[in-house]
Order: C-alpha cells, then sequence, then structure tokens
C-alpha cells in the first residue's frame, strides 16, 4: 500500500474514564494543491456507537464506510469481527482491493486502524495517528499524555495543531468528535 499523503487522523482511547476521542484536519488536497480546507472526516456508525476517520482518496474512503457499516450492522455493532471481516474482503475483492485507504475506528470495544493490505491493528498504548501528519501528532500526542494532566481532547487538538505546523497536507482546521460509554 502506497504512503497516504494527505491529512491527519489521531484517535485516543481511554478503557479507565470509558471516552474516545477521534480528531481530524479539514485540508483535501489533490497533489500539492489545496482544493478545500474543512473536509469532515469522522463519522458516526451503528447509532452512534463507533467512531470513524478516514486517510486516502475520498471516495475509496466513503466506499469502505459503508462496507463497514454493513459489517457493523451484521455483526451486532462488534467492531474487530466487523473490522476483520472488512479486512478480508477488502483484500479479495478484485475491485475494493485496489482502493487506497486507511481508516481509525473506535467504540467501547476497543481503537483499530484498519487497512487494505490486511492490518486490523490496535494499538498498545490506546492512541493512534494515521495519514502524512499521522506520525507527528502521534508523537506529539504521546509527549502531552505524558507530561501534561490535559483531557483527551485538548491532547488531540494541540496534537492535531502541531502536525498542521510541519506537515504540508494537514492543516488546522480541527474536527474532534467524542464518545462515551
Amino acid at each position: 500500500m502506497a504512503k497516504v499523503r494527505s491529512t491527519t487522523i489521531l484517535a485516543i482511547y481511554s478503557k479507565e474514564t470509558r471516552h474516545a476521542v477521534l480528531a481530524s484536519d479539514g485540508q483535501a488536497t489533490m497533489d500539492t494543491t489545496v482544493i478545500k480546507k474543512n473536509t469532515k472526516k469522522l463519522y458516526r456508525l451503528h447509532d452512534d456507537s463507533v467512531l470513524v476517520g478516514f486517510a486516502g482518496a475520498t471516495a475509496d474512503c466513503l466506499a469502505l464506510l459503508d462496507k463497514f457499516e454493513g459489517k457493523l450492522k451484521k455483526y451486532d455493532g462488534k467492531l474487530r469481527r466487523s473490522a476483520v471481516e472488512l479486512t478480508k474482503e477488502w483484500r479479495t475483492d478484485r475491485v475494493l482491493r485496489h482502493l487506497e485507504a486507511v481508516l481509525v475506528t473506535v467504540s467501547e470495544e476497543g481503537l483499530l486502524m484498519i487497512s487494505g493490505s490486511g492490518d486490523v491493528l490496535e494499538p498498545d498504548d490506546n492512541v493512534i495517528g494515521i495519514g502524512s501528519g499521522g506520525p507527528y501528532a502521534l508523537a506529539a500526542a504521546k509527549g502531552l499524555m505524558e507530561s501534561d494532566d490535559l483531557p483527551a481532547d485538548r491532547i488531540a487538538r494541540r496534537a492535531l495543531e502541531i502536525a498542521s505546523e510541519i506537515d504540508i497536507y494537514t492543516n488546522d482546521a480541527i474536527t474532534l468528535e467524542e464518545i462515551r460509554w
């Protein structure tokens, strides 16, 4: 899978506080040109019990969101099972296997990164960043989580602000979505 050269998505999950935050920038680019500054990249699925963020080709991501929502419905909102089933279909379907996207999903069950190369990964430390600015946001979030007693939403916002100062494909039009259970 090619490196995603657009966007930043950051997810922070806490089983202890029964809370998760997804954050995204708003920039949509085509090659090196900014097309839109406030694009929606975060979605609520399965009666608002699952949050999803995406990086990659927009049409591909939206197609995968539809597929993922179908899997969540079929498997009664079970995040891991739905993610594995989506990935199996993504890898084996002649059309889907060409989609260029990465998804981050979070529910009460946990935090997962899903890719078309067969990855269904759960980070050890309950924080993950994807997209071209993902590593910058991830590093900033980990630093903020260790050094400050900030709430997850403030950590996510500041981490994306930092990423937007470094990554040319990330802007500071930040969207946050939170879920509690």
